[in-house]
């Protein structure tokens, strides 16, 4: 397993990795495969929820000659396997094993539910297998409940759509034992995109090869070339020292003669109560904290009251995630540097939706109380915000 820009992503080879999908088909437990590329993992630094459910996976297959690079500068090395060769393998795989095949394809794609339909009979006689549009989104659209007949389900409704509707749906499909997010995949089989030459796939300018293809993914391409080896270059050589901005944010709201402040309960550690925070990713305390409040609580019922810049700073403790997922944090930067943000809450508790990927609960502490309420490496930072607090209250 390698760590790239957060997200693990596997070293099996093919072999091991085809293998390994066989024990998923055995074992009689649900599977969630994903193929994340380097647009996907950029994508996951502004998406917190696909951030998780990447690191969620059962096997994380790598595609894209990208991570290849990424991973030879980290002394590591990692096999690429596209979506396409690997929807062609499992396809074998199922016809082999009398597996029935589901296949969600987005409604919007270049290929249809009949285009799909056919290059199965042709391609694979004797395959099992059942066809379906759906559009893009976590809930299931209507007329999909048929694929719950597959033992195999390819969604192809591209990234963060197809991550985020196996993630939420998959129970709902019993029978499917093994999910795969393919994105495009179909397309290639279908004809409706050209695979370049092997010679440009091997050396690694498949992405020249799409371009020319089909001008309108420049902003992708542009992306996945440009932008992905400058931000894996600032992650992996220049980040460790430095300190992550972040902003804390006091949520409050008036209690009698008194306050509540809201702690959340992290998801990868049980009984660590905190405020919440995040990074300020480039804007002012005031703007930062204002979008991590709705991030994490789901609300914008609340308004800002101050902000308060460079109150607090600590290191990254090694390991830091005890789930075994990775902290989006401590995977980059030597620490953060926090500033406060404080806001008033001025809608009900059931306005409240805590997010599920960064913390498991929320309530409200009494401000009087509260240093005995946040888990203890957090009390002298929270002491230093609570003070700033007071003294604010004192004032207005």
């Amino acid at each position: 397993m390698l760590n790239i820009l957060g997200v693990n992503v596997s070293t099996l080879k093919k072999k091991e990795i085809l293998d390994k999908i066989k024990l998923f088909l055995a074992d009689g437990k649900q599977h969630h495969i994903t193929t994340p590329n380097p647009e996907i993992i950029l994508e996951a630094q502004k998406d917190e929820e696909l951030f998780y459910i990447l690191n969620q996976a059962d096997l994380s297959i790598p595609d894209g000659i990208g991570l290849k690079f990424a991973a030879w500068a980290m002394g590591g090395d990692l096999e690429r396997i596209t979506g396409a060769d690997l929807a062609q393998d499992v396809l074998e795989m199922a016809k082999r094993q009398n597996l029935k095949v589901g296949v969600l394809n987005w409604e919007g794609g270049l290929s249809n539910k009949q285009d799909i339909e056919n290059i199965l009979k042709n391609k694979y006689p004797g395959l099992k297998f059942i066809v379906e549009d759906a559009k893009r989104g976590s809930t299931p659209s209507q007329g999909v409940e048929p694929l719950n007949e597959a033992d195999i389900l390819f969604c192809a409704l591209g990234a963060p759509y197809q991550e985020k509707f196996i993630y939420h749906n998959l129970k709902n499909f019993p029978s499917v034992k093994v999910a795969i997010g393919v994105g495009g995949a179909f397309d290639f089989l279908t004809g409706k995109i050209k695979r370049a030459p092997k010679i440009m796939r091997v050396i690694g300018l498949e992405w020249l090869w799409r371009l020319f293809k089909q001008p309108q993914r420049i902003k992708r391409i542009y992306r996945a070339v440009i932008v992905f080896p400058l931000k894996f270059i600032k992650w992996c050589f220049i980040n460790p020292f430095l300190y992550r901005p972040n902003v804390a944010c006091i949520l409050f709201k008036k209690d009698g003669k008194g306050y509540k402040i809201l702690l959340a309960e992290r998801r990868d550690d049980p009984g660590h109560w905190q405020l919440p925070q995040g990074g300020t990713d480039g804007e002012d305390l005031m703007t930062a904290g204002a979008r991590e409040l709705r991030e994490e609580t789901d609300t914008d019922k609340f308004k800002s009251i101050a902000s308060f810049p460079n109150l607090w700073k600590y290191k990254f403790a090694k390991n830091s995630s005890k789930s075994g997922v990775p902290n989006r944090l401590s995977t980059d930067y030597k620490g953060q540097k926090q500033g406060l943000f404080i806001a008033e809450f001025l809608g009900e508790d059931q306005n409240i939706t805590i997010n599920f990927w960064d913390h498991r609960n929320w309530k409200w502490a009494d401000a009087d109380s509260l240093l005995e309420e946040v888990y203890p490496d957090r009390r002298s930072a929270t002491k230093v915000f609570l003070e700033k607090f007071k003294k604010l209250r004192i004032t207005n």
